[in-house]
Formats: structure tokens, sequence, C-alpha cells
């Protein structure tokens, strides 16, 4: 197949390409040359598939998250997760992490994908998050309770099919009863599951929204942060000295927020997400201008937050954060892809041929991504 591309974003920050046409055989990209003859698919504009390192698949958006996993079954969320797999590869987004999840849920949906058995995107999945006692995301979570079972549950997750872990480091807004700003797990618990995983090849991601939880996931020698909310200035330097990803997701505050009128929220939702609201661009934007790694994931599940509406986080990163079109691109493509670990989130020779293909140029308006023309997952149209 070859595909021909106006204007072609690889991926990286290089200027792009004008006139090229992508070579795809046998769903890697064979070579990248300039314009001519016949082609098989054009568009204005070509960039790699999306990547969303932070996704919950059996969460559809539901204004209450935790009502609706302790309200559903088993089977009702799976059916979820695989139609929410099917509209995120649609709306272009051909890799996906998923960080927390009940039953398994996740694994089983990433093998049916891999299987061709169902459409979805590429996948990474964490299974259950590892929480304290009654901490946040119990309800999506395995309870650990001191180093040597964090260890366990580390290990648990793995039997069960888990290829990356995740960990609750503070508080957070969708649980009730969980203070945003409070240190969870102990420095000793995080060290030793992360110390686990890390013996086993896997990577591991730290909800962390509260200062002394995020500077306890650094030290403790974390690969990801999530959402990173209250960080300061001594956390951006652990960042930058540890090479830590920040995946910002800003798409889950702005949303829930964006809905506080609708009365369909849980009031203890609506009144933290107030609190961190105030805060959230300002720090975030600070993390960035001092060079800390942005990653894109969006919290993909949580209320009002739609799997298929990914490119919304692209375009937040680009007026919240200050980046410019081509680096919310970039973040959200081979920075995200280099966390998540499957391939390099490029338009280069070798790579899996995932693209998009636009109607109008991404680097002018980042709201290109938001209706792509049609969508490639190892060279075949989705």
């Amino acid at each position: 197949m070859i595909v021909r591309a106006g204007i072609l974003y690889d991926g990286t920050l290089d200027p792009p390409k004008r006139n090229v046409d992508l070579v795809v055989n046998d769903g890697r990209i064979e070579a990248i040359r300039a314009a001519s003859g016949q082609c098989d698919l054009e568009a204005t504009c070509v960039t790699p598939g999306l990547v969303n390192a932070h996704a919950h698949l059996e969460a559809s958006g539901e204004p209450d998250m935790m009502g609706m996993i302790s309200t559903t079954t088993v089977n009702q969320r799976m059916l979820r997760a695989v139609e929410n797999a099917r509209k995120s590869v649609k709306a272009g987004v051909t890799t996906i992490r998923d960080v927390g999840g009940s039953h398994a849920i996740a694994p089983d949906i990433r093998d049916a994908i891999e299987e061709g058995r169902i459409p979805g995107p590429r996948m990474r999945a964490a299974g259950a998050v590892l929480c304290m006692t009654g901490g946040h995301g119990w309800p999506i979570g395995r309870a650990v309770d001191s180093p040597w079972d964090a260890r366990k549950a580390v290990r648990e997750q793995m039997w069960a099919g888990a290829d990356c872990i995740k960990l609750i480091a503070t508080g957070g807004v969708l649980t009730k009863g969980a203070v945003p700003g409070n240190a969870q797990l102990t420095p000793d618990e995080l060290s030793s599951a992360i110390e686990e995983a890390h013996r086993h090849g896997l990577r591991v991601a730290a909800h962390a929204i509260g200062t002394q939880g995020i500077k306890n996931a650094l030290r403790a020698g974390i690969d990801s942060i999530e959402h990173g909310t209250l960080l300061d200035d001594e956390a951006i330097e652990l960042f930058k000295e540890r090479n830590v990803y920040l995946v910002p997701t800003l798409s889950a505050p702005t949303c829930i927020l964006a809905h506080l009128e609708d009365g369909q929220q849980p009031e203890y939702v609506q009144k933290k997400a107030r609190t961190l609201g105030d805060v959230m661009a300002q720090n975030l934007r600070k993390a960035y201008e001092n060079g800390v790694r942005i990653a894109g994931g969006s919290d993909a599940g949580t209320p009002y937050n739609y799997h298929e509406d990914y490119a919304r986080e692209v375009e937040l990163m680009w007026s919240l954060l200050g980046m410019t079109p081509q680096q919310a691109l970039h973040a959200a493509t081979n920075v995200a892809a280099e966390l998540v670990g499957l391939h390099k989130g490029l338009l280069a020779v070798g790579e899996p041929a995932d693209l998009l293909l636009l109607r109008g140029d991404v680097g002018q308006d980042v709201r290109a991504l938001c209706e792509p023309q049609l969508v490639l997952k190892g060279g075949l149209i989705q």
C-alpha cells in the first residue's frame, strides 16, 4: 500500500515533510519517499496514530464512575470495555495503556485484540490498582498493607496477565473519603512494589495528586506520575533528575468541572475537583516549561471523559500547557509510546504502520485530530 501525505508529521519535533509517500508492507513502514506515480490512499495531512497512556476501558464516562462499578456486573463492564476499545481505535487511538480495572478485564481485552477477535488499539494492561486498605480506587483495587504484601500484589497482577503496574500514592477525586492531597501507600510499600515489578521487566505508574505522595513515588523509582496536580519545585527537580514521565490527564478534571451543573456527579467529586481545578493548569504548565517530560494520557472513562475524545487531551496540552500543536502531537505519539513501551510512536522505516489521515494541517490547528479521515493500525483500515 502507498499512502500519500501532503504534509507528514512523523511524531518527532522535526519540521514536517511535504508531498511524500509512505510505502506500507506487511503492516510496517517500508519506505518514506518523494511522492510520485499512483497511490492507494491520500490525505492533506498524515500523523502517527495517537497513544493514550492513561485510560480505563471498562468505564464509559459515567457521572459516578465508582457508583457504576458497584452496581454493574463483571460481564456488563467487559462489554463496555469491548465497545470502548472499538471507539478508541476508530477515533485514532492506535495504542492505549489501561491503568486500572476489575477482574482482569483489561488483560483479557488486550489478548482478544492481539488475537484479532475484537477491534481495538495495541494495549498494555495494569490489572487491579494497588492501594492502601480503603484507599483511593479500592473498588478496582487490591489492598496492600506492608512492603512484602506489595510484592505479593505485584506478583498476583502478573499472574492475572498484567504487563504494567499501577500504584496509588495519594488520595483521589472519585473515591469517597480519599483526600487528594494526602499520601496513601507508604514509601516502603511503593519501593517494594516498584522493585518487584522492575525485577520482572514491568513499568510502574503512580496515581499521585498530592505533593508528598508525588515525591514519595519519585524517590521510590517510579516510571511515570499520573496527574501530578500538586507538584512543587522540588518535585519538578526530582522528575528531571530521575527522568520520570508526567501524564497530566488534563481531560479528567476539565470534564468534571464542565458538567458541575448537570447534577449527576456526587457532591464530594465536585467539591474536590473545584479545589484542584484552581491550581492544575498553573502547576502542570510550570512543570512543562521547566523541562519535565509530558506524555499524553486522558484518564478516559472518568466522568464525561469519553474514549473517543482523546484528541481533546491533545488540544488541552496546547491550550493549557502552552505547547505548540506539534509539541502536543509529539507528547501524544512519540513520548507516550516511549512510556507505554510497545513501539516508538514514530512514522519511520520499520515501525508499525499506525497512521492518521487528516483533512487539515494539525501543525496549524491541533483540532484537525478530532475527526480523522481514516485510521490505519498495522496497515489495516479500522
